[in-house]
């Protein structure tokens, strides 16, 4: 896996995985890269420093890996007076927002609707068929039954999920 570091046209960095360059290459080609802060397509990959190792120092073994390096290293508990140009905080003040806006989303919607679990499917298509009254509804369905309620023109939105939701 390659880690390349990307920005948007409007400044933000980001990074991506990807197999290969030639994926990267092609993902971009196809327009399916988009910036996660303001959903731009137009990425390209940023100035980044190699992580390359050097080849004239051996590996540290675990007797010498506690010795001091032989060149000066910064301090770790010495933060730099100004940012480095390209790095970006794990989660912006506006990343933090954006995601309190979905929750209170998620729990404005969920606070007025009925959670049917397992049975959403069956319920929105008894509900776009006319069978039972229509009424504010939420629940799981697997992938073959989404597929399977778009494709017979019932509309239904996913609930926004946020990444700690995952875990």
């Amino acid at each position: 896996m390659i880690r390349y570091d990307l920005a948007c046209t409007d400044g933000h960095g980001f990074d991506g995985w990807f197999r290969s360059s030639a994926d990267f290459d092609a993902q971009a080609a196809r327009g399916l890269l988009s910036c996660p802060v303001c959903g731009s397509e137009k990425v390209a990959k940023a100035l980044m420093t190699p992580a390359i190792g050097r080849s004239d120092r051996a590996a540290p073994s675990s007797e010498t890996a506690e010795a001091a390096p032989s060149e000066p290293q910064p301090a770790a508990s010495e933060p730099s007076a100004e940012p480095t140009p390209g790095m970006v905080a794990l989660l912006s003040e506006r990343d933090r927002e954006l995601r309190a806006m979905l929750r209170a989303v998620r729990e404005k919607l969920t606070a007025n609707s009925e959670n049917v679990g397992d049975k959403f499917a069956e319920t929105a298509r008894q509900m776009h068929n006319e069978e039972i009254e229509h009424r504010s509804i939420y629940g799981r369905a697997t992938p073959e039954e989404a597929r399977e309620m778009a494709e017979e023109g019932i509309e239904f939105h996913p609930l926004p999920t946020l990444p700690e939701e995952r875990s």
